[in-house]
């Protein structure tokens, strides 16, 4: 699917998820879900992963924190904590590591999403 196509789906389900429409066959056997509590003001949480996913990416609020820059200045920045639980049967930690660290980079550059 397109960019486009992904967000106007995604768009969809979740007006029939507000709305308690779906199927249980749509939001069940998933292999890989998200957990978003920032929107509730909770900065930093471990997911706990529901079988049959492997992996759970935790969301917490975005907030202002000081951040020590290259060239030693402090500045203000908008940051956030994901974290990501994994059922080491199946996922590496390495590979856990590394999709992090790609999660983080298209978060500090949504550009390179498109481009």
């Amino acid at each position: 699917m397109s960019l486009r196509k992904i967000a106007q789906a995604s768009k969809e389900v979740a007006e029939r998820a507000q709305q308690g429409t779906l199927s249980p066959q749509e939001y069940a056997g998933g292999t890989f879900a998200i957990s978003n509590m920032g929107m509730m003001g909770v900065t930093s949480f471990v997911a706990i992963i529901q079988p049959p996913q492997s992996a759970v990416l935790a969301v917490g609020a975005v907030q202002k924190r000081p951040v020590v820059t290259d060239d030693d200045q402090i500045t203000v920045r908008q940051m956030m904590t994901a974290t990501l639980s994994a059922d080491h049967r199946i996922v590496d930690g390495a590979e856990g590591a590394m999709f992090i660290n790609e999660i983080k980079g298209l978060l500090e550059n949504p550009l390179s999403i498109i481009l």
